[in-house]
């Protein structure tokens, strides 16, 4: 294996190869033996394992202040379904959390035909119906002053209030009880009641949410508050999706940071507002970056580039077709998806952006036939 080992490091010395027998090939081997942390990875490889190259340019990287937070529902972007009257819950179909409903559509049924007060719809029904009468008999003797004004007012009156009442009430398909409907649009955000349960007037049943826009929430320690007047972006990442969000590429505008710390809290709120143009689900907690003014000049890679071994970064830069060297580099703060690189790096540096494990495991192999003598 040592003898392999430096057939593939003199593989690497930048030299012609050439043919012209075994002590011209001795003196290459021995000559590229000191070029150490060479790697031989053969481009058809590192085609195959997606390795992809990027040339090292310094350019704008913005301030970044750490924090956690927490995606929020837009207000008027939802709505609470309540019951209209008291009674025993029924679904109209299965409900959970996540499903869509079209508004003016039944959801689910409150009837009270089971109950001592009995049924809501014919309660009101009868009101409405006896109410009706009596207004369209008074209306036709107040000319003649048989009713007076006065009581005729007030018959009026009781019509009015009976009649808003029953057409309030949307009787079910079955007429047994009321059809609750969906108010607008959108996903099931919550399911509060379940089949069989008794509620009263007024009481929540359903959360429905649009989430055409939401909000979030970055909590800051108070330590960076002098920084907050100079944010104005932030990227962020949930703990169910690996993929970073940036809000300038979602519509996404600050809305308005705290300048106070809350009674139990040490931390500072900045809130943004933005497009769910994700699979985004309100109130999931997540990992942000705020994002502030840019300094120019700056060296900065993608976070796909390092690797780290026993707390120690490391990148690889291609030194020409099949040959790459490892780099230590000491890098700054990232922003969720560039890091900051204080020292290792160039301009110029051809950069292993893309595939990076593949190469660190091809450093640690001596079974990549790269390069053979074998003529």
């Amino acid at each position: 294996m040592g003898a392999f080992a430096l057939l593939a490091l003199a593989s690497c010395g930048g030299g012609e190869k050439h043919a012209h027998g075994h002590e011209e090939e001795t003196h290459q081997e021995e000559a590229a033996h000191g070029a150490s942390g060479e790697i031989v990875l053969a481009p058809e490889k590192a085609k195959a394992a997606g390795v992809k190259v990027e040339t090292v340019k310094a350019g704008t990287f913005r301030q970044v202040i750490p924090a956690s937070g927490q995606i929020l529902a837009v207000q008027g972007d939802e709505a609470a379904v309540v019951a209209s009257t008291a009674g025993i819950v029924s679904f109209v179909r299965p409900l959970t959390e996540g499903m869509r409903v079209a508004a003016g559509n039944a959801v689910l049924n409150v009837s009270g035909s089971r109950i001592q007060d009995g049924d809501a719809v014919n309660r009101a029904r009868i009101a409405y119906e006896t109410a009706k009468d009596e207004y369209e008999r008074a209306s036709k003797l107040v000319d003649s002053q048989i009713v007076s004004r006065k009581d005729f007012n007030v018959l009026k009156e009781a019509y009015e209030n009976a009649r808003v009442a029953y057409e309030a009430l949307s009787p079910s398909h079955d007429g047994k009880g009321v059809s609750v409907q969906a108010p607008i649009s959108g996903y099931v955000k919550s399911c509060l009641v379940k089949e069989g349960d008794y509620v009263t007037v007024g009481q929540p049943l359903l959360t429905i949410t649009q989430t055409r826009r939401l909000r979030l929430r970055a909590d800051v320690s108070e330590r960076y508050y002098p920084a907050l007047r100079k944010v104005s972006s932030a990227n962020f990442r949930t703990s169910y999706d690996e993929r970073v969000y940036r809000l300038d590429s979602l519509g996404g505008r600050l809305l308005s940071y705290g300048k106070s710390t809350g009674d139990t809290s040490y931390y500072i709120p900045v809130t943004f507002e933005f497009d769910n143009r994700g699979e985004m689900l309100p109130g999931a907690f997540v990992e942000v970056w705020l994002l502030s003014d840019g300094r120019e000049g700056v060296i900065s890679v993608p976070l796909s580039a390092l690797t780290e071994e026993q707390g120690v970064k490391f990148v690889y830069v291609q030194m020409d077709d099949e040959c790459y060297r490892k780099q230590e580099v000491k890098t700054g703060l990232d922003d969720g998806t560039h890091v900051e690189i204080f020292s290792g790096l160039k301009e110029g540096d051809r950069l292993v952006t893309e595939g990076a494990i593949h190469v660190k495991l091809a450093s640690a192999s001596n079974a990549i036939p790269a390069h053979t003598h074998n003529h």
